[in-house]
């Protein structure tokens, strides 16, 4: 048992503490965070225009042309891997530019997550009863007035765990990033790697970080969703 320990101790020396080879881990964290947070902009400014535009033509008619493009978007983001598109972003699209890695992150990572967020609050949107809309109008809200202060508050507070849940989704799938040399949380783990030759604690070092994170941010939607229900009585 002393044995194992003084083994662990030296590794653990090895991989975090020589050369302050932990600071990977802490710069790659807050790289990652930044991408998350930034990204989950996008993609809730995004998922809710789209989201609007479709449940508009959904019920109305209207808003052909848009939702024609809307839907491409949701078909090409959703029916290809998001490493593809992030790929595509900077190897193709900013290929002649000299731009931020974190900043063409942000844009992948955001443009995915849109995608998914417009399905989620379309779905928000449809579930609530043709009554409300008729409500609002005899209240003598026109339509806009009636999806921004009757519909949507209550479509949001339906689908915010389902989001809440996206943005997890969102915060893992970013540790791809490394795909464009980005040093996030999971590339600063594969650098202490290649600099120790020793994989197993860098790497489980990366995968608690991410866990850790998780458990907490679940932590914060199941409070969340305790808190909806309890106001719904």
């Amino acid at each position: 048992m002393t044995e194992w320990i003084e083994t662990f101790k030296i590794k653990f020396t090895n991989n975090f503490i020589t050369d302050n080879r932990w600071k990977y881990l802490w710069d790659g964290l807050g790289v990652t965070l930044k991408v998350t947070f930034f990204a989950v902009l996008i993609g809730i400014l995004l998922g809710f225009t789209i989201a609007i535009i479709r449940s508009t033509h959904d019920k109305t008619g209207k808003l052909k042309i848009l939702d024609f493009f809307c839907r491409v978007y949701l078909t090409v983001i959703r029916g290809t891997p998001v490493v593809v598109q992030l790929l595509i972003i900077y190897f193709v699209i900013f290929a002649s530019v000299n731009i931020d890695k974190v900043l063409v992150a942000i844009i992948a990572f955001g443009i995915n997550s849109g995608a998914y967020v417009a399905e989620i609050v379309r779905s928000g949107i449809m579930s609530i009863d043709q009554g409300q809309m008729e409500a609002g109008r005899s209240l003598g809200f026109n339509y806009v007035q009636t999806m921004y202060y009757i519909i949507l508050p209550q479509a949001f507070k339906n689908v915010l765990p389902a989001l809440a849940n996206e943005f997890i989704v969102l915060l893992k799938e970013t540790s791809v990033s490394g795909f464009i040399a980005l040093q996030d949380l999971t590339k600063g783990g594969d650098i202490i790697r290649g600099r120790t030759y020793d994989a197993l604690m860098p790497l489980l070092a990366v995968a608690l970080i991410y866990l850790v994170i998780v458990v907490l941010l679940s932590k914060g939607v199941e409070m969340m969703e305790r808190r909806l229900r309890s106001s719904e009585h």
